[in-house]
């Protein structure tokens, strides 16, 4: 009894002298369960292992950019691709963790060569790797982590400026250890996103200047260094054959050509075009249409031009025309509803897409996380609590489809149906315009992008038009609508929310309360509703993959029950163009191709 009463003694000292909770350390993290990959793994699944790097890739992007630095608000629709880009990787900079793209949310070590955390994630500790180092050959330090997140909180944009709010304090714990303790605001998905934060080397930035936009070629830790610049036209990178990480199993198969240019074109036509004469080496194709007229050009015939189509098991994501709620006529969801009803998705699939789109109707359709053909069950419905009763009955238990018109561009039933909604929200028809109770006519503007986006919301402001709604569709250049988007200055637009199968912190962005008001957030359509706020909570909070799951399926409830959109379409493809000379691993991962894993085959 006496050595048992020493030892409480020994462990409340020890408590009392604040020394830090100690954890294995581990190779890799997951969201929810176990990483797929064990500790002596040798490579990510999707790689080709024993590739010969070398060689170059072109790619092509509509649009420009005046600045190198991809963390600042002032330059974050207009950084140089390649910078911080999950498209074509990070080419600078490391993270402390990299993720496999073959599993729902799985980190494995890069900085970091080890982590330690606890079971309720009050904590998480990277012991970073004594190999990695900064091109200029200093090697990565504690100091350079603290560093970043303070340098984000005081200079950054979101969401790097918000990571250290969670933080209750970060230490550097030994030679080359640093320890991030959570505070209450933290959610189980935090550790995660704090060990995919790119890290920046103290003794090359200038703390004075760091929020300026700039063209100053940038330090990292990455695999690639910056070689050329041509603002707003091209960015040149150069592999670095000392990159310390090269031999990481993490990073084998990826990084593999000595030179990736990134070429900036005005419209897509001109990309297009450009590809099509080989001046640019990979297409990636949105259009249905366009995939299926367009690709008879010489190159294509004579095999120079490969076609590949890929099929990625993860969620549709949601495509639609966003209603900006911050204006005052979008407030009232039947008004949302009776609007998105208009939309005759059958005439548009029929006649512009040749019918090769299918309606979305939920934002994570063709996924165990959707709502579609499951209702609510307990676990569910005690997630939800009150908040059911703002779900549609058919939403809640998984029959609700929006209506399917006879694609005549005007079907009457579907149209009588929005028309009592609208009623519902105030509104009414008067010669032969739609006005409110207090006369006022509804109407408002469509601000579109591209040809593609004016095309569809012509088709959508016909259909309008029969209802006496007048609206009216702008296309703006670039620059302007990646402004007006940044400051909200719009009544509809058309946007993308894609979905992966480990939604988290990213739908606060979408739909948070708190990103109402931050410029440059992806709260398109202006949400500030608690019960929202609520839902995203249960999904960032949930232990188990069963919490997870019902957790995600309510928050799609609410959200398509609130009609903040109006739903489109999507295809379950991935399509890509190809030059013959660049090859790609056999493999295809969870989340579809990967850029990043492909090579130049001509490299002998």
């Amino acid at each position: 009894m006496r050595a048992l009463f020493l030892g409480l003694i020994s462990v409340l000292a020890t408590l009392g002298t604040g020394v830090a909770a100690q954890a294995e350390p581990v190779h890799g993290i997951a969201m929810h369960g176990q990483p797929a990959l064990p500790a002596d793994f040798k490579n990510f699944p999707y790689v080709k292992p024993d590739v010969k790097k070398g060689g170059r890739v072109s790619y092509g992007v509509v649009g420009t950019f005046d600045s190198l630095n991809p963390f600042i608000l002032k330059s974050m629709r207009t950084t140089a691709r390649g910078m911080l880009d999950p498209e074509y990787g990070n080419l600078v900079y490391d993270s402390l963790m990299q993720r496999s793209r073959d599993e729902a949310f799985s980190l494995y070590g890069l900085l970091a060569e080890t982590v330690e955390w606890d079971d309720d994630r009050t904590f998480i500790q990277f012991n970073l790797n004594p190999k990695a180092k900064w091109a200029d050959g200093q090697p990565v330090t504690p100091e350079d982590v603290i560093f970043t997140f303070e340098l984000f909180r005081d200079k950054g944009r979101v969401p790097f400026s918000t990571r250290l709010a969670k933080v209750d304090k970060v230490e550097k714990i030994g030679e080359r250890s640093v320890r991030f303790t959570f505070n209450d605001k933290a959610d189980r998905e935090f550790p995660l996103l704090i060990a995919m934060t790119p890290i920046l080397p103290k003794h090359a930035i200038d703390v004075a200047t760091f929020d300026q936009t700039s063209l100053k070629f940038p330090l990292g830790s990455g695999p690639y260094r910056v070689a050329e610049v041509k603002p707003g036209e091209r960015i040149v990178y150069k592999r670095n054959p000392d990159y310390w990480a090269k031999d990481l199993p993490a990073k084998i198969g990826f990084d593999n050509y000595d030179e990736i240019s990134v070429e900036y074109f005005l419209q897509d036509n001109s990309l297009f075009e450009a590809f099509k004469k080989g001046e640019i080496d990979i297409y990636p194709e949105g259009s249905p249409t366009k995939w299926a007229r367009s690709y008879n050009f010489p190159a294509v015939q004579s095999g120079k031009v490969i076609k590949d189509t890929f099929t990625p098991k993860t969620p549709s994501g949601m495509l639609g025309f966003v209603f900006n709620t911050r204006r005052s006529m979008f407030e009232n969801p039947k008004l949302r509803q009776g609007l998105a009803l208009v939309f005759d998705f059958e005439w548009a699939n029929k006649n512009l897409f040749d019918g090769a789109y299918t309606r979305t109707q939920s934002f994570w359709q063709n996924s165990g996380l959707s709502y579609l053909g499951v209702a609510a069950d307990s676990r569910e419905l005690g997630l939800l609590g009150d908040i059911r009763n703002r779900i549609n009955p058919s939403v809640l238990d998984g029959t609700y489809r929006l209506p399917v018109t006879d694609a005549s561009g005007r079907d009457r039933n579907v149209l009588r149906e929005a028309v009592t909604l609208l009623r519902e929200a105030g509104y009414g028809i008067k010669d032969g315009k739609m006005l409110s109770a207090q006369g006022i006519p509804l109407a408002f503007e469509i601000m579109t992008q591209n040809e593609g986006q004016e095309k569809l919301a012509l088709t959508y402001q016909r259909s309008l038009a029969a209802l006496g709604i007048a609206a009216s569709v702008r296309t703006v250049d670039d620059s302007q609508y990646q402004q007006r988007t940044q400051s909200f200055d719009y009544d509809i637009i058309m946007k993308s929310f894609p979905s992966s199968l480990s939604p988290g912190i990213e739908q606060v962005t979408y739909w948070g309360s708190q990103s109402r008001d931050q410029q440059g957030s992806s709260n398109f359509a202006g949400v500030a509703d608690k019960d929202v706020d609520t839902l995203v909570d249960h999904i960032l909070r949930a232990v188990s993959v069963e919490d997870f799951t019902a957790a995600v399926r309510a928050h799609d409830r609410l959200l398509v029950s609130n009609f903040y959109l109006v739903p489109l379409y999507h295809v379950g493809s991935q399509w890509v163009a190809r030059e013959k000379r660049i090859g790609r691993p056999s493999i295809v991962p969870l989340y579809g191709y990967q850029l990043p894993a492909w090579f130049d085959e001509t490299v002998q």
